[in-house]
Parts: C-alpha cells; sequence; structure tokens
C-alpha cells in the first residue's frame, strides 16, 4: 500500500506540473460557469440560474454530470498512455511494483485532483447561499453524488489510457465507453420493462439522481464503487499481460 500511495503523489504532484491539466481545468470551469448561468442545449441541464433564481445549484450537478464526459478522458488519457509511449511503463515492471500498485496510484492520483477541480466549483453554491436558504444538505449530496460519478469515469478513464500508448486514442476510447453509461436511461423506454429496467439500472445518472436528492442508498454507492473496481481490474490485467509477455 505504501507504493501506491507513492505512486499516487508522484501523478499528483505532475498534474500540478501539467499545462493540459490547467487547460482542462480552465474550460471545465468556463463550461461550467456558462451552463450555471446562461443554460444550453442540452435539456437535462435544467433552467439556467440566471432565468430560473431560484436558490439551488441542481443545474450545476446536472451540467458536471455532462462536461465529465469530456473532463475525465482528457486528465486519464495520459496516466498509463504516456508511460507506455515514454518507455518507463517497461522500467516499471521490471521494479519490484505490483501492477495493482500501478494502477491505483495512478488512479487515486486523478480522483485527487477531480477533488480538487470539485473544489473550485464550491464558489456557486457559496453564491448562491447569498440570495436565500439554501439546502445545504441537498448541496452535500450533490456533491457526493458527483465524486462517484467520477469515481466511475475515472476508473474508464485508466482502463483506455492502459489500451495505448496514443493519448489521443485513449480519450476517444473513455469518451465511447462512458458515454453508455450516460445514455443508457434515456433509451430504456425503447426496450421492454424487463430490458429496460435493466439498461436503467446500468446508467449513471439513475444512482446519481438518487444521492443527489440525499437518499444514500448502500446500493447505490457499491453500484459505483462495482464499476470502478471492474475496470481497474480490466487495467491491472492488461498490465500484468504485458509483464508476462
Amino acid at each position: 500500500m505504501r507504493t501506491t500511495w507513492v505512486i499516487a503523489k508522484r501523478e499528483f504532484a505532475a498534474y500540478f506540473g501539467s499545462p493540459l491539466a490547467y487547460v482542462v481545468t480552465f474550460f471545465f470551469l468556463l463550461g461550467l460557469g456558462a451552463f450555471f448561468f446562461f443554460g444550453g442545449l442540452y435539456q437535462d441541464v435544467g433552467a439556467p440560474f440566471y432565468f430560473a433564481k431560484v436558490v439551488s445549484v441542481s443545474n450545476l450537478f446536472n451540467a458536471s454530470h455532462l462536461l465529465f464526459l469530456f473532463l475525465i478522458p482528457a486528465l486519464t488519457m495520459r496516466l498509463l498512455a504516456e508511460e507506455r509511449r515514454s518507455g518507463t511503463l517497461e522500467l516499471l515492471t521490471t521494479l519490484p511494483v505490483r501492477d495493482i500498485e500501478v494502477v491505483l496510484g495512478k488512479f487515486l492520483a486523478a480522483f485527487g485532483y477531480l477533488l480538487i477541480v470539485l473544489l473550485l466549483t464550491g464558489v456557486y453554491p457559496i453564491y448562491v447561499s447569498t440570495l436565500g436558504d439554501l439546502d445545504w444538505g441537498a448541496v452535500i449530496a450533490g456533491y457526493l453524488g458527483l465524486a462517484l460519478v467520477g469515481f466511475g469515469y475515472l476508473a474508464i478513464g485508466v482502463f483506455a489510457s492502459s489500451v495505448t500508448q496514443h493519448q489521443v486514442v485513449a480519450f476517444v476510447v473513455a469518451l465511447f465507453i462512458a458515454l453508455p453509461f450516460f445514455l443508457l436511461h434515456k433509451v430504456s423506454f425503447l426496450f421492454g420493462s424487463g430490458t429496460g429496467n435493466v439498461l436503467e439500472f446500468l446508467a449513471f445518472r439513475q444512482h446519481f439522481d438518487s444521492i443527489a436528492r440525499g437518499v444514500l442508498d448502500t446500493g447505490d454507492i457499491i453500484y459505483f464503487l462495482g464499476v470502478a473496481a471492474i475496470f481497474i481490474f480490466l487495467a491491472h490485467r492488461l498490465l500484468a499481460g504485458r509483464r508476462w509477455r
């Protein structure tokens, strides 16, 4: 476990030395501000704060959920792909470091950076609270839901980064895998009740909405942890396969 934390701290520090991380974070916060104050074409974002004049930040969480599709693949695309391209992954696999420690260390670093990004969005609920009686319980629940959604997407991104040595390819693969989890709830009505219910269950949205409403069902938390565990396991197996080859 100590090795995992060493790798995580190194990768976490690397984010602050990367211009790409700052650029991606800037555009995420810019897009989030635009959605929050003025809205957009995406219907799930909800009424923009500027027009709704409601003491709520629900549209902030909805917009973040949408923007995560692009933010998180951009944050994870270099984690293992760059190691493969530069040849340092081969060096890592020759050291007394387990593959799972490499994967978990990089995953935890990305999650730590994502929490910093979410912390930066705290200015919105603080601003809204000056205009009326904001339900801080709902705000905390919403942020917990976002953190769990990010947890799942980050694991997908780490897996995608383990597939290739090209960062752009890793970004596209992560986006391609994440899209069904984002969209399944929209197409579930096209199928019968049985299949439709399964598809809706597999979508992130249902579980996120449940948590954001303040319903902390352990099933929703286990769902996100399970999705993350599956993709971390797959990334680990890919690295283990490279070691044996």
